[in-house]
């Protein structure tokens, strides 16, 4: 990837980026999940979270889900969105995730099936969520972009975005950017919010992960990390005219 320096939103945010590592954050997240034993229930194609104080503020720091109800009483509610409650669930192991109709949560393979028949590109989705998240970036839904997610530094209170992120599935004909138009329409959408476009391509290297019908193929998955930019050529010429050139060889034109 590409780091390039990021564009902070205030004078000081990059200090308080610095003393409150993403990391870290996320840690403490993942702690007072696991002992407070909270769990989430599905509703549609995302998970429902009743936070306690504790658990809603750290929720917000640590940029997993939106706040969508807050009754002023000491619990707000919190949607997860389908990668979100299983990356929680699945790779930091301290979210419970159950069924509208009762308090028994589905097997892990189980969540899988109903996360992917909400969305049958789930498997590659998640794996590009899982896959940033893992690197202590901050992952949001793109749809205002026309892309995947985006990708921020830090928290995007503090942050702009830098990556405007499509996952591909590898070998799709018909996946995004396949197409000239489609690529030079989405990096001319990128360059106009200054935002790098991040290709990931999901290759599958294995026989689970050709089925895709439990979380295990995610153990076959690799993911190909390109970054797309526009050629500008105003931006890649030589300034200097052609009698400094000249000058410097000792030469006249």
């Amino acid at each position: 990837m590409d780091l390039s320096g990021p564009r902070w939103k205030g004078r000081g945010f990059a200090e308080i980026a610095n003393s409150n590592p993403m990391s870290r954050v996320v840690l403490q997240l993942q702690t007072a999940l696991s002992q407070s034993g909270t769990a989430a229930f599905l509703a549609g194609n995302n998970a429902l979270l009743r936070a306690e104080p504790e658990i809603a503020n750290l929720l917000s720091r640590a940029a997993f889900g939106r706040e969508v109800i807050n009754s002023g009483t000491d619990n707000q509610i919190f949607q997860l969105g389908p990668e979100e409650a299983f990356y929680l669930s699945h790779s930091l192991k301290c979210l419970k995730i159950t069924r509208d109709s009762d308090d028994t949560p589905p097997s892990e393979n189980e969540l899988w099936a109903y996360l992917k028949s909400k969305n049958e590109a789930f498997p590659e989705s998640y794996m590009a969520y899982k896959h940033l998240r893992s690197k202590n970036w901050v992952v949001k839904p793109g749809i205002q972009y026309g892309v995947d997610f985006v990708a921020y530094r830090h928290h995007p209170a503090l942050v702009h975005s830098e990556y405007a992120v499509i996952v591909v599935r590898e070998g799709d004909r018909n996946s995004r950017l396949s197409s000239m138009t489609d690529l030079y329409c989405t990096l001319r959408a990128c360059g106009s919010v200054a935002k790098t476009l991040l290709k990931l391509s999901i290759r599958c290297c294995g026989v689970n992960g050709s089925m895709r019908d439990s979380p295990d193929c995610l153990e076959d998955f690799d993911v190909d990390e390109r970054t797309i930019t526009r050629f500008i050529p105003a931006q890649s010429r030589e300034d200097r005219d052609l009698d400094e050139v000249a000058m410097e060889f000792g030469e006249k034109v």
